[in-house]
Formats: structure tokens, sequence, C-alpha cells
């Protein structure tokens, strides 16, 4: 399967503009790769560069468009709502610049009940511009 062939719109409970991720790039049990192009008119954008905020939003959105993918395309769900439980060791080592493609992963740690522990790394051009662990919850 191509996965930039699916509509990420169709794996998150986000719409637009709300939206923090493009494509799908890879996803399997265990891990997630998205894209976001970096635009000069994303909420999250200031001054020219994608803020901490939109890091922290874009690194969720991914996690959650793993579990959308899988309700969808495995277990033929629907997709469910979910929300950021905690960040933890967040390092943004420099805020992507507008024009950036930023991809995205996320790695499952452990996942207990409706909760989900996962590392998320974030890279511009192979640099790794961002990483930290979340708990996110469903």
């Amino acid at each position: 399967m191509d996965f930039q062939d699916i509509d990420i719109r169709t794996l998150l409970p986000q719409q637009p503009p709300f939206v923090m991720v493009d494509t799908l790039l890879h996803v399997d049990e265990a891990s997630i790769t998205t894209a976001l192009h970096v635009r000069p008119d994303n909420l999250f954008v200031e001054d020219g560069c994608l803020t901490e905020p939109g890091i922290i939003e874009n690194m969720a959105q991914t996690g959650a468009a793993r579990m959308g993918y899988i309700n969808l395309h495995v277990n033929h769900g629907a997709v469910a709502l979910g929300f950021i439980g905690e960040v933890k060791r967040l390092a943004i080592h420099r805020l992507p610049r507008t024009g950036e493609c930023v991809e995205t992963t996320v790695e499952v740690r452990s996942e207990i009940l409706s909760t989900t522990l996962v590392q998320a790394t974030m890279r511009a051009g192979g640099e790794i511009v961002a990483e930290g662990s979340m708990k996110i919850c469903s």
C-alpha cells in the first residue's frame, strides 16, 4: 500500500486549519512517520518558524494518525478522539522554518488500556530538530 495515497485528514479527529500533519509516510504496529510542510499560514508559525506548541501538536497528531490508521484500515472502526496526557523530556534543538519539510516519527514504547507511551523525533533535512516522550490518552 502506498501510504501517501491516504488522505491524512481521514485518520485524525482534528480538521483544518488545526491539522498539523500533511502526509503519511509509513505506519506499522509500533511506529509511524508523517511529513509536514511548514507554511507561513500555519496557526503555529510565528516569525517564520514553527513554534514549540506546534511541534508538540505535530508529534501528538502523528501518534493520533497511527491510531486512526489502525482503527480505520486494520480494525475497520472509527477514528477515536484523544488528548495529550503528558509531555516529558522534550528537547527542541531548533525551530523548523517556513519552507522546510519536517518528518516526525513516533515509536510506541508501551500501550496500557487507553494510554499509549511514545517517543517522538522530528527531523528537518535529516537533522533532529526536536525529540521527546508523550503519553497519549484516548
